[in-house]
């Protein structure tokens, strides 16, 4: 498949790259650069310019006033708005998968997955607009009524990873919009080109419908960036995907504000193989969930807790799956494994197969560079398995690449569980079984410990409508479907007296 970028870029009005900030249609320049190279051959797409601290106040001082009046717009309006937003999406859907493959490197089929994921997300938002329940009570005071109801925050810092340029920053807009608030975001540098397609394509919704531009605002930059906005006050809420370090450097900074943090960070995911497993699929969902995206999802597979009387016909059944998996230019259909994201990802890549080795690992299916034909950028690895014990301290850590570890248990699936939850992240985990006890072991109170557990499904593929986030050294943050648009309010609880009289509560008396 041949594909050609400058139409791709044309199509998403990407031909000039000077912009870096904006506040809708209104951009910022400043002196500093951002080259976006795209992994798939190392070459410049494009370039943006770094948000400035002027620029940032700029924005900062938008957003303020576009809260003032679109907190005010009834949420049913709001959702109109979300919905056009969303139906543009739907136009651009095949063009901003192409600029997501070619910036980001994941695989064409898993870029239309994941911009088909914000069109979900925003119609979700829709229906939700119509949905932002309070509560009652019934008061202990005669001639009082007692209720519950939400408010929007204000502004919400979003600070989003490369490995998701688009879609994570929708789950946050979409909701955080229909919830009366304003958005910046500050997406990876990584890939800037996505954001600024994205606030492209928003930006002449907001235009069209005569909305304030600071409604949705986008900040390019590194670190220095993102500080800024765990450091602002005036940003009430920050969501931020990322590593674990980044996440405890950001949650510290904003409690010290005692600002509101939701965190999506690192995981380590495990699907447990039981006797009672189906190996076909099972075959699928490790290798889908290990292989996609090059390893690069925090909720790929990384662990595969198997038991001894399923251990062999597993092995030869991955030796058989990743023998067939294809590896080139991602915007192919063909192929199933595009590059990893930059030489610094490779560096980690190389560095984990080493200590693999030397901490008593034994490969299944080795690892490596692959260095041939399009693959002399350095970025293209090979998928890996390898064979080691539960208690090595790789197995510990999360390396974002395509490295698998398969783990033999003998015991009950208790035991499997506790191999499972014995990691520091908790995000995503998956049993492979067709015997009811062992998933409902696995799914009650004393089983996974992670926020996604799954039956007869892989660790990766989260839909919209269920709240995705984790535990632990993930962070315990929510996102996506269920209630998770309540941390995008405060709550507010009213207490009404139509008695003509003043009670006091639990029976006090005051009487002058």
């Amino acid at each position: 498949m041949k594909i050609n970028n400058s139409k791709i870029l044309s199509d998403l009005k990407l031909e000039k790259q000077n912009q870096g900030s904006s506040t809708g249609k209104n951009w910022f320049s400043s002196n500093f650069t951002i080259n976006s190279y795209s992994p798939i051959d190392s070459s410049l797409i494009g370039s943006v310019t770094e948000t400035n601290h002027r620029d940032y106040e700029k924005i900062i001082s938008v957003a303020k006033k576009a809260f003032i009046d679109f907190r005010k717009i009834p949420a049913p309006k709001r959702g109109e708005l979300v919905r056009q937003i969303g139906n543009a999406f739907r136009k651009k859907k095949e063009s901003l998968a192409k600029l997501v493959s070619l910036e980001m490197g994941k695989s064409f089929q898993e870029g239309m997955g994941e911009v088909q994921e914000m069109i979900d997300i925003f119609d979700f938002a829709v229906g939700l607009s119509r949905q932002l329940n309070g509560a009652t009570f019934h008061s202990e005071r005669p001639g009082h009524r007692m209720y519950e109801q939400y408010h929007p925050l204000g502004i919400i810092g979003i600070i989003s990873a490369f490995n998701f340029p688009v879609a994570v920053w929708s789950w946050n807009v979409a909701l955080a919009w229909i919830c009366g608030n304003v958005c910046i975001w500050k997406p990876s540098e990584k890939t800037a080109l996505c954001s600024i397609a994205c606030q492209k394509i928003v930006s002449e919704i907001l235009e069209k419908n005569n909305m304030p531009e600071g409604i949705s605002c986008l900040i390019n930059g590194d670190k220095k960036i993102g500080n800024l906005i765990a450091k602002d006050i005036r940003i009430p809420l920050v969501s931020a995907t990322g590593s674990t370090r980044m996440g405890r450097e950001v949650a510290k900074i904003v409690a010290s504000r005692l600002g509101k943090s939701l965190l999506e960070l690192g995981g380590n995911n495990a699907i447990i193989v039981t006797p009672n497993a189906d190996i076909k699929v099972s075959t699928i969902a490790i290798a889908f969930g290990a292989v996609g995206t090059c390893g690069q999802r925090c909720t790929s597979t990384r662990r595969v807790i198997v038991h001894e009387k399923k251990y062999n016909e597993l092995k030869k059944a991955l030796i058989n799956s990743y023998s067939q998996i294809r590896i080139g230019n991602p915007l192919d259909s063909k192929n199933h494994m595009g590059p990893l994201i930059d030489k610094e990802a490779v560096k980690n890549y190389l560095e984990t197969l080493s200590k693999i080795e030397s901490q008593g690992g034994k490969w299944l299916i080795k690892g490596g560079l692959l260095k041939e034909g399009e693959y002399k950028n350095g970025l293209y690895v090979k998928p890996c398995i390898a064979e080691i014990d539960h208690k090595a301290p790789i197995v510990q850590k999360e390396t974002f690449a395509p490295i698998l570890y398969l783990i033999k248990y003998s015991e009950s699936i208790q035991n499997a569980i506790e191999i499972q939850n014995e990691v520091s992240q908790g995000l995503s985990s998956s049993i492979m079984t067709e015997n009811f006890k062992e998933a409902q072991i696995f799914l009650s109170h004393w089983g996974s410990d992670c926020g996604i557990a799954n039956v007869n499904i892989g660790t990766s593929g989260a839909e919209i409508g269920g709240a995705f986030g984790g535990e632990k050294d993930t962070g315990g943050g929510r996102e996506s479907g269920s209630d998770s648009w309540k941390i995008y309010m405060r709550r507010q609880t009213n207490t009404l007296n139509f008695s003509g009289e003043l009670p006091l509560a639990q029976g006090i008396k005051f009487d002058l």
